[in-house]
């Protein structure tokens, strides 16, 4: 189960006829509480979308009882009418479920720059109001109901042994950076949390997950993760356990993401040792992943260590070439920027590819460390994207 995974969430997930194909296009989740706390991270672009600018503002009470999404439309660069849409839509969700608008977030994906048809989301609201339920099939067809590019719903789920459950959904397959990708992701619990504690656990766990993919270098306008709190299993979670559990619930959907990214034959972990600092590290390994050179080497299962040494060269971080080693799928190839192995002993056969940098700036246990997520560039990437308007 997803969403629905936690005690006090009622969801559901229709077709409400936003998206012409006549697939699944509206979902609603719930939270019944008796707790409401509440926290989000967004999108750090400059263009935000009109539900992220009306989720931000609702979140500052720290508060939540609902999220409505939609697919089949981003309701981004929408100007006043889109932002009037979103509202109108957060306001018919606070009729049907009892609740304020400033107690329910708004989230949309889709194509950019189109206005969704408000009568149609409004409706879609009422039916899906009526359909809402707490069980299993209810969480996954709100995963059904929020893809795009996607080709298969992504849900994860975590129970710890005190009694209380993290589970979540996410989609995501194109226009992934960060901030997190253009994704949407809702994760509930019913662990007992104050508000500050589910905040930085959120920050924290995303910093971790949807952070560290990087699949195409896009920053989305409507990036949201929303992590919201019923406090119905009565047990007040350890704030560093529930970290933990939402990391790994916020981990496994990225990884969902990354195997289901548009056009990938590759999935490719990038990982960085001894750098001077974590976020030289994290410079490195996203510098790496974002390399159209070494992505294409990938596809084309080339283990061409000198893409990479180049790529770890141009980061925004300390190098020193001298101590530069590059390791491909268990395979020595570069150590000190010279080449040091054979690319025929590299097997890049597989769907999965490690690639590793030994900086050598750091050591032990002050080693600084970073992974990046991410696939490879493929002929059917660039179909996908050059159609994706039509």
């Amino acid at each position: 189960m997803s969403v629905t995974a936690a005690q006090g969430f009622r969801a559901a997930g229709i077709a409400a006829g936003i998206k012409k194909s006549g697939r699944a296009d509206l979902a609603l989740v719930v939270n019944d509480g008796p707790r409401a706390e509440a926290a989000g991270v967004f999108t750090r672009n400059k263009v935000k979308a009109a539900p992220v600018l009306w989720s931000q503002q609702v979140l500052t009470t720290g508060s939540l009882r609902a999220v409505v999404l939609n697919s089949g439309g981003a309701n981004a660069c929408t100007g006043a009418e889109g932002f009037q849409v979103a509202h109108a839509t957060a306001e018919q969700v606070a009729e049907v479920v009892g609740c304020g608008a400033i107690d329910v977030a708004v989230c949309s994906t889709g194509l950019i720059g189109e206005q969704l048809p408000r009568e149609t989301v409004l409706a879609g609201v009422r039916s899906a109001a009526a359909e809402l339920a707490s069980g299993p099939e209810a969480g996954s067809a709100v995963a059904a109901a929020i893809m795009t590019t996607d080709t298969v719903p992504k849900e994860s789920a975590v129970t710890d042994p005190a009694g209380w459950t993290v589970g979540g959904t996410t989609k995501g397959a194109g226009m992934i950076s960060p901030s997190m990708a253009t994704m949407l992701s809702v994760v509930t619990t019913d662990a007992v949390l104050d508000r500050a504690t589910l905040d930085a656990a959120l920050r924290e766990a995303v910093r971790y997950s949807f952070d560290r993919l990087d699949v195409d270098g896009s920053m989305s306008t409507n990036d949201t993760v929303l992590v919201l709190a019923s406090g119905a299993s009565g047990v007040e979670a350890d704030p560093a356990v529930f970290t933990a559990a939402l990391t790994r619930v916020c981990r496994d959907l990225a990884e969902q993401m990354q195997a289901d990214a548009e056009g990938v034959t590759k999935r490719i972990t990038v990982r960085v040792t001894g750098a001077a600092s974590e976020d030289d590290a994290v410079a490195v390994a996203r510098t790496i992943a974002r390399d159209s050179l070494v992505k294409t080497a990938m596809f084309g299962s080339d283990p061409n260590w000198g893409r990479v040494a180049a790529s770890a060269g141009y980061a925004d971080a300390e190098i020193d070439p001298e101590r530069l080693d590059v390791t491909i799928n268990g395979v020595l190839l570069c150590k000190g920027a010279v080449v040091a192995g054979d690319r025929a002993d590299c097997d890049l056969s597989g769907k999965d590819v490690l690639i590793e940098v030994e900086l050598g700036l750091s050591g032990g246990a002050d080693g600084h460390t970073a992974e990046i997520r991410t696939t490879d560039l493929s002929h059917a990437y660039v179909e996908e994207n050059s159609a994706y308007s039509s």
